[in-house]
């Protein structure tokens, strides 16, 4: 890693982790699973906090509801050690797509791909 990406890391939190959480994660933090997209999840010794690890850009939405419910108490258990059922019907977590140019758009939103010549437009013109 270079000096660059070493200061930004102590002092941003939006390129990983910051020095700070490292070093409280190495001091206190015990492991207690990884999920799909490779985010680390810890817990304290006494298990009084959790916290996750993103790997990569850290966005709250690419936590499954599996460990998110794990993170808030839902559940004591971490899905490593009691996985939850899934029904067949369930489709599989995909993170906040909102912003991004995989984000859904309705018919006859701007940013559809739409044809040059429309023939159910007609602008507007003051009489």
């Amino acid at each position: 890693m270079g000096i660059f990406k070493s200061v930004l890391r102590a002092i941003t939190w939006w390129h990983g982790q910051t020095f700070g959480t490292q070093l409280f994660t190495w001091r206190k933090g015990v492991k207690v699973g990884e999920d799909d997209h490779g985010n680390i999840f810890y817990e304290t010794r006494d298990a009084k906090r959790r916290w996750v690890i993103y790997s990569g850009e850290p966005e709250a939405s690419r936590v499954s509801p599996d460990w998110h419910g794990w993170l808030h108490y839902t559940w004591d258990e971490p899905p490593t050690k009691n996985p939850i059922p899934h029904k067949a019907w369930e489709k599989p977590h995909q993170e906040n797509l909102t912003g991004t140019a995989l984000a859904y758009a309705p018919a006859g939103s701007i940013r559809q791909n739409r044809p040059k010549d429309r023939s159910d437009y007609e602008a507007w013109t003051p009489e």
